[in-house]
């Protein structure tokens, strides 16, 4: 069974991660930057990676035993 400090800290990855996800999404689909004076397409393949990696994270916290 998990212990308490692996459940959230897989919880706060999963959130964090999920709501990058969807931000980098988000702003992507309308044409937007995803960082301010940043390439377009480096700041979104950035943030897709750092969401990845923080979901990578969310599931290791959360199968460990």
């Amino acid at each position: 069974m998990e212990s308490v400090p692996a459940v959230f800290a897989g919880a706060v990855f999963a959130l964090f991660g999920g709501a990058l996800m969807v931000w980098t999404g988000v702003r992507v689909r309308r044409a937007e930057p995803v960082a301010a004076g940043v390439n377009r397409v480096a700041s979104a393949v950035f943030a897709t990676a750092a969401a990845l990696v923080s979901l990578g994270l969310a599931a290791y916290c959360l199968t460990r035993p």
